[in-house]
């Protein structure tokens, strides 16, 4: 009886889709061709686990209709048989900017940017953009269409690659025949985000990563209040993201940092994004795990670097060179780990090359079942359209590919992809497979041609007794075209169609003097692949270590219970000669003498002295970003967002002592972003660096930075020291009228940078604050006193000597340079006694660097302060170690070698304040970050392992494949200016 019903619905489908057919047709017949198509005997995967032997696929008016081994094929059906071949779901790309046209980049005509927005009833910031529908903009391409559909891809998800909110995307079918009624399947697919601006907008906010992520967070923020109706006006930007919510979340991150940031913007607004990756994840796997994020793949393997040239090779980094030998591995690593993605063609070069990737990455482990989920079915998953495309189930769109056999093997043929039930030949089902050995006797002359390569791209080598001959060969649709030269003139120029189940090849000669004869391939043996076991052969990988660079650790530091023996003890308040001092558990156990090391490692000290490890109060190193210019105000923005724990820097300093530094914000603008408390613990995450529980820090800046000077803007106020004294004002009053109303318990819309502000008003967040000349500074300070807070630290203070006294009596603190003056005008009344005046008045002085360089020395650089002031030793130490401790407001914790402090300790080879001290042990909480010792093998660690990968490059060059030209990839270092 089911079958009865089966078959009377079939021949019922037709006609309730003409009942449903509406429109009006005037260049034909209305009648539509209704009939079924039945594909048989193949091997079908309705999905990648799903697979029916011998199985018969049924499909009509572009959907299936039913797919099993036991199914009744309706008498009107066009019949296939297939017997041999396999069928696949057709592949899914979410992340496309097919049809889609790239905005065009702005002019950036004039000498200003642009601080505000060009829009009227959008959001605020330009660069904020959901009310964009790709759909709106969508032009159907049959050409990229036809590339798209040769790699396998049945449906592409498409949206404007611009911006920071970039509007929703649409799904496509690749169906040349179908109307856009019928290809688009979704309108609104999805909702895209990254951090990067538009290119086709001017406006200058954001511009950094730390400045887009604040701008993300504000959005949500603004877009709950707007939510909640407390916004009389109407913002259309708001209206659409509100509106589109329920929609995939698909953030384009691009990198292994970019994915956690991301993750951590959704955490905290409750999305789960679906994230775009960069191929690099497999080197911070376990927090990418953590995320539960699924994730979208690029397959943009590097190629080799071409090292022949041992020069050039000296400027490739170590990690570059481990990147291109482990990127392969990046999907296996991923899979393995139990992190879902997705595969997409961004960033390749043509979509022709994803099956290469795809079979490299294999060759890495990715196993065959895991490459086809991220094709189809997760794809389909992530978009919620598991019942439309990704698999072949009854109802879903006749998205299907006709294969000679596995569809990820070496040699298989794509012969057909069929979208919504349209067929595109890839490759005739009828090709011929023509490789093995032939003779070819013409003109006299005998000829030996090897036919190789793949069945439907076979390569011709050509000889003539043992020399070989240069020729030329194509092969399509069964006809061959053969030319090769003539030894004294012209070239034979053969063409012959190629029939089925024939050793012999027949077909035209044109002869070098034009004439025409009738020529024959004759096959003298059939073609042998190579036996080559390539199901053993595995690549070989280089050891991951912490952080992924050169210098990186393949086991981060363990703590453990140290006990030094008969050092000269800097304490931070004395000088204790010959003294022993006991680390246990991360702290300070015991100072003093013949201590027991009751199961400690013993280090003799003995000629050595021991200090607590050098803070650095103003430091730039260990961050992607310096400054957010875009405002201003940037106190919204946070240094911890762009934390960098690969930079070499961070190695730097730990071999200069230094064990905490306080990153801060850039001079761009008077208040500038939250400052990030780092501890230097190499080989850790972004969070592990973070100081746990420190207090809160801003950068604010005075002097010419601030009102641009130098900088040809001219659009932003303030333009002069006194508009910047208004700034503090204006900021401080908003804050202080926010924060009164936010304590009332009225309603009130949350902003970051209000937020901040108010936090210092309340005593809860300290003022860091770039500063010069004297008039600036005591205007600060009456700024600060006008709304009752203290500024806690006047860093750079070049002129801090002219106002040592009313900084004492205000309580702030002075961090500056050892001799530096005369660099730029605002500091040509600088000395360098600068910084024992301001100690001599009761000033709290930190020796700072603001330089990647000069922070690793900062040893030598408060030795400076005993020639230029007579400071005593201790009280000198003191500016790179507890005075900085003190105004960072962590004295309690570091800076001194006190019992219950935190073991952040330093070992010197000599006197600390000489330029002839090395550090030999740096430790933090007890574990040693650097080892003198250590470091020199791992120099020699990192000089074979170049070596290592540096041949496996020029056996990849000898062996074919392909190679770029080296490229030096240097990290920019910052300064207080840098943009």
């Amino acid at each position: 009886m089911k079958i009865k019903l089966l078959a009377l619905s079939f021949l019922l489908g037709g006609i309730s889709l003409f009942a449903q057919d509406y429109f009006p047709k005037n260049d034909g017949v209305k009648t539509k061709n209704n009939n079924y198509t039945a594909f048989t005997n193949a091997k079908i995967y309705m999905t990648p686990t799903q697979v029916i032997e011998k199985g018969t696929l049924l499909i009509q008016n572009g959907k299936v209709v039913q797919v099993g081994k036991s199914v009744s094929i309706p008498k009107n059906a066009v019949v296939q048989d297939l017997d041999g071949k396999s069928i696949y779901p057709s592949f899914v790309d979410i992340f496309s900017n097919f049809g889609v046209k790239t905005p065009e980049r702005a002019n950036n005509a004039g000498r200003s940017a642009q601080y505000g927005p060009e829009r009227e009833g959008f959001y605020w910031n330009d660069h904020i953009m959901p009310e964009n529908n790709a759909v709106s903009s969508f032009s159907y391409d049959s050409k990229k269409a036809e590339e798209l559909r040769k790699a396998g891809f049945g449906a592409v998800n498409a949206h404007i690659q611009d911006g920071i909110a970039r509007g929703t995307g649409l799904l496509v079918a690749l169906n040349d025949e179908g109307s856009e009624a019928q290809r688009i399947l979704s309108d609104k697919s999805g909702q895209y985000f990254s951090f990067e601006k538009s290119v086709a907008k001017r406006q200058s906010y954001p511009g950094s990563l730390m400045g887009a992520m604040a701008l993300m967070r504000q959005l949500y923020y603004d877009l709950d209040w707007y939510s909640k109706g407390n916004v009389d006006t109407k913002d259309r930007s708001l209206e659409a993201l509100a509106a589109n919510k329920g929609l995939t979340q698909i953030f384009a991150a691009g990198d292994n940092g970019n994915v956690l940031r991301a993750d951590k913007i959704g955490d905290l607004f409750g999305i789960q994004y679906t994230i775009l990756g960069g191929g690099d994840e497999y080197e911070r796997i376990d927090d990418i795990k953590a995320t539960n994020a699924k994730l979208i793949l690029p397959l943009n393997f590097p190629d080799a670097f071409d090292v022949s040239n041992p020069y050039q090779a000296e400027y490739i980094a170590l990690k570059d060179m481990r990147h291109w030998n482990l990127a392969p591995s990046n999907p296996k690593v991923l899979a393995d780990n139990g992190v879902e993605f997705s595969i997409t063609l961004h960033e390749l070069k043509s979509p022709s090359d994803l099956k290469e990737k795809l079979m490299k990455a294999i060759t890495y482990g990715l196993s065959k079942t895991k490459a086809l989920e991220a094709l189809t079915t997760v794809p389909a998953s992530i978009l919620g359209m598991s019942g439309q495309i990704g698999s072949l189930q009854t109802g879903s769109q006749a998205n299907f590919l006709i294969t000679s056999g596995e569809i990820f093997d070496e040699n298989t043929i794509l012969y057909e992809n069929w979208v919504q039930g349209t067929k595109d030949i890839i490759q005739s089902m009828d090709l011929v497979d023509i490789r093995g050995n032939y003779d070819l006797n013409v003109n006299g002359n005998t000829y030996t041609v090897s036919l190789t390569g793949s069945i439907d791209k076979p390569k011709a080598e050509l000889k003539k007794g043992d020399d070989k001959v240069d020729s030329k060969m194509d092969f399509s649709d069964n006809w061959l075209n053969l030319s090769f030269p003539d030894d004294n003139m012209g070239s034979y120029r053969m063409i012959a169609r190629v029939e089925p189940a024939s050793n012999t090849i027949s077909g035209k000669m044109v002869l070098p003097n034009g004439n025409e004869t009738m020529a024959n391939l004759t096959k003298t043996s059939p073609f042998e692949e190579k036996s080559e076991d390539k199901s053993t052969e595995k690549p070989e990988l280089v050891a991951l270590s912490y952080p992924n660079v050169g210098f990186g650790y393949k086991e981060k530091p363990k703590q453990e219970n140290i006990l030094f023996k008969n050092a000269t003890v800097w304490t931070g308040e004395a000088i204790l000669e010959n003294t022993d001092v006991l680390i246990k558990n991360g702290k300070i156990d015991k100072v003093g003498k013949d201590l027991r090391a009751g199961g400690a490692t013993v280090v003799d000290a003995t000629g050595k002295h021991l200090t607590a490890g050098v803070i650095d109060e103003h430091s730039h190193i260990a961050a992607l970003a310096i400054n957010e210019g875009g405002h201003n105000s940037s106190a919204e923005v946070r240094m911890k967002d762009v934390i960098d724990p690969t930079d070499m820097d961070i190695y730097r300093n730990l071999a200069g002592g230094v064990t905490t530094i306080q990153l801060l914000h850039g001079s761009a603008n008077p208040i500038g972003g939250r400052s990030a408390i780092l501890r230097l613990k190499w080989g850790e995450n972004a969070d592990g660096l973070v100081f746990p529980n420190a207090p809160k820090f801003i950068k604010f800046a005075l002097g010419e930075n601030v009102k641009q000077s130098n900088w040809n803007s001219f659009s932003r106020f303030p333009q002069t020291r006194m508009g910047v004294e208004q700034v503090y004002t204006d900021y401080f009053q908003r804050a202080k009228e926010y924060d009164a109303k936010k304590k009332s318990g009225k309603p009130f819309r949350y902003d970051e940078e209000m937020e901040t502000l108010a936090e210092i008003l309340n005593g809860e967040r300290f003022i860091s604050c770039h500063s010069y000349v004297q008039s600036e500074i005591n205007m600060m300070m009456k700024v600060a006193e006008k709304f009752n807070f203290r500024m806690n630290t006047f860093t750079h203070i070049l002129e801090g000597y002219k106002v040592a006294d009313k900084m004492a009596e205000h309580g702030v603190g002075g961090s500056t340079f050892s001799d530096w003056w005369a660099y730029k005008y605002e500091v040509n009344d600088a000395i360098p006694y600068n910084a024992a005046i301001m100690a001599s008045q009761g000033v709290t002085v930190a020796i700072n660097s603001d330089d990647a360089e000069m922070s690793r020395r900062l040893n030598q650089e408060a030795g400076k302060t005993v020639k230029y002031g007579d400071m005593s030793e201790i009280e000198a130490w003191k500016m790179v170690t507890l005075n900085p401790a003190k105004l960072l407001h962590l004295d309690d914790r570091v800076g001194s070698i006190q019992e219950g402090k935190e073991a952040d300790m330093v070992l010197w080879s000599d006197h600390p304040l000489s330029v002839y001290a090395k550090a030999e042990k740096t430790l933090i909480e007890g574990k040693v970050y650097f080892d003198l010792e250590k470091d020199q093998m791992l120099r020699e660690s990192v000089k074979k392992e170049r070596n290592q990968l540096i041949g496996m490059m020029l056996n990849e060059k000898k062996n074919g494949g392909k190679t770029r030209t080296p490229v030096q990839n240097k990290k920019e270092r910052f300064e207080c200016e840098t943009l």
